[in-house]
């Protein structure tokens, strides 16, 4: 992939984007929750062509359009997350610490063996509060710790 492609979407990211991870309630999983991982890009729906280059390049993802004006390009699958967020880590500048965040999290999910192994991942998407500046956050690895006990 080039470079400088690859450079302007890290700075829209950077932007006009973000990345998060959420603790998800799942009651068909063995710990009743699920690490959500997103990627998101946001922009006027006058200028929604960007957006379909963004899904047309990746290859995966979905647009929306919002009552707001507003439309977003949004990637969930951990696998092509972490795809993208290899890609773009080296041009990425306002949100490297959470693309870093992101990619340990995203291993550590690949390697989960135990209750133990999640509840430890789950402090780690905790830490996304303080990097995203997240108000609406309930469900913590608190939350997750006291379903799993006894």
């Amino acid at each position: 992939m080039d470079s400088t492609v690859l450079a302007y979407i890290a700075g829209f990211l950077d932007g006009d984007g973000s990345i998060f991870f959420q603790i998800i309630p799942r009651k068909d999983y063995k710990q009743k929750f699920q690490i959500r991982s997103s990627i998101a890009f946001y922009q006027s729906k006058k200028y929604v062509e960007i957006l379909d280059w963004l899904k047309n390049y990746f290859g995966v993802g979905y647009i929306r359009h919002r009552k707001t004006g507003i439309s977003d390009y949004t990637i969930v699958k951990s696998k092509e997350v972490k795809r993208i967020l290899l890609l773009l880590q080296p041009y990425v500048r306002l949100k490297k610490k959470q693309v870093e965040l992101g990619l340990e999290i995203l291993s550590k999910l690949e390697n989960k063996k135990s209750d133990e192994d999640f509840l430890e991942i789950c402090k780690l998407v905790d830490k996304f509060k303080e990097l995203n500046y997240s108000k609406k956050r309930i469900i913590t690895h608190k939350t997750v710790s006291e379903s799993l006990s006894p």
